[in-house]
């Protein structure tokens, strides 16, 4: 029997490290049902007319924006390890999906549906292959300043797909500077009427987000202009109206299409996958770190390829977590992930019953909302910051920028992710070699071009090699160990290598080192390597370094090695 329970409780514990929700779940505090019931409610409010606008970014009917909350939402409750987190239709990933699209489903409305669903799936799918592998490191990777440049990039790429909508003219291009040129050319066709329109709600927005935060604005100016179409004539002035909203239940069933039907559908899913664990572990850590609770970072991946699931079976598209909409259900009272399925429940009512509500509403509007919401993906402060810092990094950051405005956001988050591992190899592989001199009057040994009063000890040369040795900067690190030693004056008689700042070392970087030390041992040059780490050692003893080194200790010092030097010439 003992044994039993046992079995269960191992079996329980593997479970809720599963399905997230059974570790909350039973634990769930009754005083908390209040403020996630007022969260669900005012956060459904706030991504009605959200995920409406931003599924006519990805192109598709803006019911499918309610259908990816509404089923994402669901699931993500119940894997993620986050209470705040809210998943949906984002901006960088609807553009994604829409600019894309645009070349693949070569018009046909319902093939373009159909692989936005088909996407999702893959997402889920990638999600998954993320988790067994726990691949979940990856992301660091892609560092916060190309970030910074990539989403100031995707908010100005956003706003110029929704300009033409706020002046009432159609406008094609596949990059930023082709719809902006052709703004500028058709800006004759203006219609007044709407911008008028557009710019007021617009004007509302801004004022409503700036004094009532956290609070649904958009709702109340999306309800506002409902009311003005319905009840005057301005529908007569060349409005686009949003017309006729499915209602019921979405479409529930697999996608129709299969991965080998569509051509591209991978790379499109995999900047989704990229782009969308990214924003959604950055918010996850964001409001853990304000609450003070742990988020595991790979439990992420599966409640996000949950999240795409559910939205692929309910006719959605990729869908990721959105810093605006969890920072609404945060401010909210948000307690648990119990606010999304109240959010949900709301929605659905909304699908089953209210529908006929929003057939009037302009798509101006909804352009106006999607202006607004991106707005803040622009950091003009973080990017003044950055430029003061470090002009590399803030260089780094507009190179994603551009990438994204000339590319696209699909191809400009590869780019962004490729950048960032060429930054790290590049950095990795101009690694410094520091000569070092002692410190007067002590037993320690610094860098001397930082300290400039240090005294080198005659015939040594003493350097500490600055990073990991591995084959893309083993011969960098050659040349500089070579420039202060067989071409120094005046000549050296020993060498001390420290490598107490070399944390790894690889097979190519272990034999450079060994074909060095051979080079100065017939050189009659004496050579000691002091203070490495023990994989470090390990890989040295197993190319047989000692054998023209001497032993290779961790706790051999420089001083010892300089004391020794000095018996040894004395001698």
């Amino acid at each position: 029997m003992i044994k039993s329970n046992v079995s269960f409780a191992t079996f329980f514990n593997k479970l809720k490290s599963v399905f997230f929700i059974l570790e909350w779940l039973p634990r769930y505090e009754r005083r908390f049902l209040g403020w996630d019931l007022f969260a669900g409610l005012t956060l459904a409010s706030f991504v009605l007319p959200e995920s409406m606008a931003y599924a006519t970014l990805a192109g598709v009917p803006a019911e499918y924006g309610i259908y990816c909350v509404l089923a994402g939402g669901l699931l993500f409750a119940v894997f993620t390890s986050a209470k705040q987190v809210v998943v949906g239709p984002t901006s960088a990933i609807s553009l994604m999906v829409g600019s894309t699209l645009a070349v693949m489903a070569e018009g046909d409305l319902q093939r373009w549906a159909s692989i936005a669903t088909l996407t999702g799936l893959v997402v889920f799918v990638l999600c998954l292959v993320a988790y067994l592998l726990q691949l979940s490191s990856l992301v660091s990777f892609i560092s916060e300043n190309i970030l910074l440049g990539f989403k100031a990039g995707a908010a100005i790429t956003i706003i110029s797909t929704q300009l033409p909508k706020l002046f009432g003219i159609h406008v094609s291009g596949s990059n930023f500077f082709e719809r902006i040129y052709g703004l500028f050319g058709h800006l004759s066709e203006t219609n007044v009427f709407v911008l008028g329109f557009g710019l007021a709600a617009f004007t509302l927005l801004l004022l409503g987000n700036k004094l009532f935060p956290g609070r649904p604005v958009s709702l109340v100016v999306v309800i506002t202009s409902i009311l003005a179409i319905s009840l005057t004539d301005l529908a007569q002035y060349g409005f686009h109206l949003a017309g006729n909203i499915q209602q019921g239940l979405p479409p529930l069933g697999r996608p129709s299409l299969r991965f080998s039907d569509v051509d591209g559908v991978l790379a499109l899913a995999l900047g989704c996958f990229l782009m969308g664990y990214i924003e959604t572990i950055a918010v996850a850590k964001t409001m853990a770190e304000k609450h003070q609770y742990p988020v595991n970072p790979r439990q992420e991946l599966l409640s996000l390829g949950f999240a795409n699931l559910g939205a692929s079976f309910a006719s959605g598209y990729p869908v990721a977590g959105g810093l605006s909409q969890s920072t609404v259900n945060d401010k909210a009272g948000a307690r648990t992930p119990l606010a999304l399925v109240f959010c949900s429940a709301v929605l659905l009512v909304t699908l089953l019953f209210l529908t006929h509500l929003l057939e009037n509403l302009p798509e101006v509007i909804l352009a106006a909302v999607v202006i607004d919401a991106v707005l803040g993906l622009i950091k003009v402060k973080a990017l003044k910051e950055l430029w003061t810092l470090s002009r590399t990094e803030f260089g780094i950051a507009m190179i994603s920028l551009a990438g994204v405005l000339t590319f696209g956001i699909l191809k400009g988050v590869l780019i962004a992710a490729l950048s960032s591992i060429a930054i790290l190899i590049a950095r990795s592989k101009i690694s410094n070699v520091a000569v070092l001199g002692q410190v007067p009057g002590t037993n320690k040994f610094t860098d001397i071009k930082r300290n400039p009063g240090n005294v080198e000890v005659q015939g040594i040369k003493i350097l500490r090699i600055e990073s990991a040795i591995f084959y893309y900067n083993q011969e960098h690190i050659l040349e500089l160990l070579r420039k202060n030693t067989l071409f120094n004056t005046p000549a050296t008689q020993q060498v001390i290598i420290d490598l107490s700042s070399s944390p790894n070392v690889d097979v190519a970087g272990a034999k450079m080192l060994v074909n060095f030390a051979a080079e100065l041992k017939s050189k009659n040059i004496r050579i000691e390597i002091v203070e490495a780490l023990g994989v470090v050692r390990d890989m040295l003893r197993k190319l047989s370094i000692e054998e023209k080194a001497g032993p290779v200790r961790r706790t051999t010092t420089i001083q010892e090695e300089v004391e020794k030097f000095g018996k040894f010439s004395n001698h």
